[in-house]
């Protein structure tokens, strides 16, 4: 433990852009209770407006999938290694990995058999991915933070610590949202059809899927005259991969609007949303649109999940998931997802121009999302971050050593 209390020296390992926004709150929530507090790991921009010392770009944990991740594997284990080394050394009050799940648990397993304290912020999906991981994850961490409320239950069965401290997605977006200022925002028409697109935020991703997303745009743009389509790029890097995609395309009234970001602005002004399996699909559903998911992973990735039967969930968009573990939808899909195979422009233009063309769906799926979204709230005063900062904190203070993780 650092000599300072009231400034104690807090480990932070977080990947993809989700994970640095999560990073950056619990920040900002750390600091009202630590002001000296001094934070470092690996963190991205967001992080480091808040004083955040990175030691390693964030975009070196940010990868997706079995052949991605084998074909990144020697760096990987250089970079936990060295990590583990500096992380050793320097003795934080606590290390807390921020999803990355992968690269995470197996540095909070070996920081935690060191006598370091260690959490988990963001339990990987073990509804969906074999429940016996669990007990690996008990191995790594004291504690977990989960961000649904069907998680703790699972972690109980285990005899492991996880808190709910609810969804810091569903602070952001009210429970009834206006598209009236989004338009404005964004400059699109008030009474005209719009389409949000977001193909992903990765460059695999759009490698893979963006070409069959944008043909998804145009056909919906050509059964729909006067349709507009906005896409908020991610980052600067999908950027400048999806405006060079879209210089092959046609270029007329109806071609779609790229901008930099503002995928929240975007989702809010959309009638529907088409979109890449992952995070997004739950801002899309705390924005109240309906949406047609789609996904593809690399074929090598796909085998090895068949081969060794590894999901253990027929549904894939996080709206469909939550809709069953609270009750509902388990008849017929909140969201249609069009996966692997059946993620093609035709099938995905279909279950786009049926959405648009049904109100009463789209009535029902946005009062649906209004009830999941208030799941998501948890009744929990004050926001996720905070609920975050509170677990860690609780953990950080504690007058005892945590007993060793034996090897």
């Amino acid at each position: 433990m650092p000599t300072d209390a009231n400034a104690p020296l807090i480990a932070l390992i977080a990947g993809e852009d989700s994970g640095d926004q999560l990073g950056a709150d619990l920040i900002t929530a750390l600091r009202r209770h630590y002001p000296d507090a001094r934070f470092v790991g690996i963190g991205g921009r967001r992080m480091q407006k808040h004083g955040f010392e990175s030691w390693y770009d964030i975009r070196e944990l940010s990868l997706f999938g079995f052949a991605e991740v084998i074909s990144h594997l020697p760096r990987l284990l250089k970079l936990r290694k060295e990590l583990i080394t500096r992380l050793l050394a320097a003795r934080p009050a606590i290390v807390v990995g921020i999803d990355a799940p992968d690269f995470n648990l197996g540095l909070e397993r070996r920081l935690k058999q060191a006598g370091l304290r260690t959490v988990h912020y963001v339990s990987p999906s073990i509804w969906a991915w074999r429940e016996k991981r669990a007990d690996k994850i008990g191995h790594s961490v004291h504690r977990v933070l989960c961000l649904f409320p069907m998680e703790p239950p699972i972690y109980a069965r285990h005899g492991i610590d996880a808190r709910f401290v609810g969804h810091p997605l569903a602070d952001r977006f009210p429970l009834v949202s206006d598209r009236v200022p989004a338009r404005r925002t964004l400059q699109l028409p008030l009474d005209a059809p719009v389409l949000a697109l977001l193909p992903g935020s990765r460059h695999s991703e759009l490698e893979r899927m963006g070409a069959i997303f944008l043909d998804t745009a145009r056909r919906v743009a050509t059964a729909m005259p006067g349709l507009r389509v906005v896409i908020p790029a991610a980052n600067s890097r999908a950027l400048a991969t999806l405006k060079a995609m879209l210089a092959h395309g046609p270029h007329d009234d109806a071609s779609p609007i790229l901008i930099d970001g503002h995928a929240h602005e975007a989702m809010l002004a959309a009638d529907v949303v088409l979109l890449a399996s992952g995070t997004a699909t739950l801002e899309a559903m705390l924005a109240k649109r309906p949406m047609v998911v789609g996904y593809r992973v690399s074929p090598l990735s796909y085998r090895i999940a068949r081969l060794f039967n590894m999901l253990k969930t027929d549904v894939y968009a996080l709206p469909n998931i939550l809709a069953r573990a609270c009750g509902m939808g388990k008849d017929a899909l909140l969201a249609p997802e069009l996966m692997q195979d059946d993620f093609t422009a035709e099938k995905l233009t279909h279950a786009t121009l049926q959405l648009f063309r049904d109100s009463e769906r789209r009535g029902a799926i946005v009062a649906a999302f209004e009830q999941l979204h208030e799941a998501l709230r948890g009744h929990l005063p004050g926001h996720a971050g905070d609920h975050a900062a509170a677990a860690i904190i609780e953990l950080i203070e504690q007058p005892s050593s945590l007993p060793r993780e034996e090897g």
